[in-house]
């Protein structure tokens, strides 16, 4: 277990990170991040031969992601909206912004594949969806950023 030990210490932050980009918030994406490691800890024998634990980490990261959202079938709904929130050390607060207003899948699509550079068909793979599906969401989401962006320069 020293090597997994040793893996968590020089792959947290890092996961903690892609946790952030993917949930949106520091405390969903610790979550995030425990839970997945936790499994990978109980997989560690057999993850480790395969010499991909962070790889097993990150996709484990978006399937409980996932299964989050569709269980919620909907947005978190707030009784008031904050005029401005304190950016979180993990991202660059504009971007983010942008990013909160799109869909959940879209956002797991582009995250995906501008921010861990995966093709088409593996983003498909991790998210149970068709590589179509995966195009489509990820044209649709760089046409509303590109709306948001616009929107955000005429103010």
């Amino acid at each position: 277990m020293e090597e997994f030990d040793e893996f968590v210490r020089a792959r947290g932050d890092a996961l903690l990170r892609y946790g952030y980009v993917l949930a949106g918030n520091s405390e969903d994406a610790a979550d995030l991040v425990q839970e997945a490691l936790a499994r990978l800890g109980d997989a560690w024998p057999r993850v480790r031969k395969k010499h991909d634990p962070e790889g097993y980490v990150r996709t484990t990261m978006v399937r409980l992601h996932i299964k989050s959202w569709r269980r919620r079938h909907r947005e978190d709904l707030v009784a008031a909206v904050p005029d401005h929130g304190e950016p979180d050390r993990y991202a660059d607060a504009d971007l983010w912004a942008e990013l909160q207003e799109l869909p959940r899948k879209q956002r797991a699509v582009l995250v995906l594949r501008y921010y861990e550079d995966l093709p088409d068909h593996e983003i498909a793979a991790i998210l149970g969806v068709s590589r179509g599906t995966v195009r489509s969401q990820a044209a649709r989401a760089l046409d509303k950023l590109r709306i948001i962006r616009e929107a955000r320069v005429l103010r």
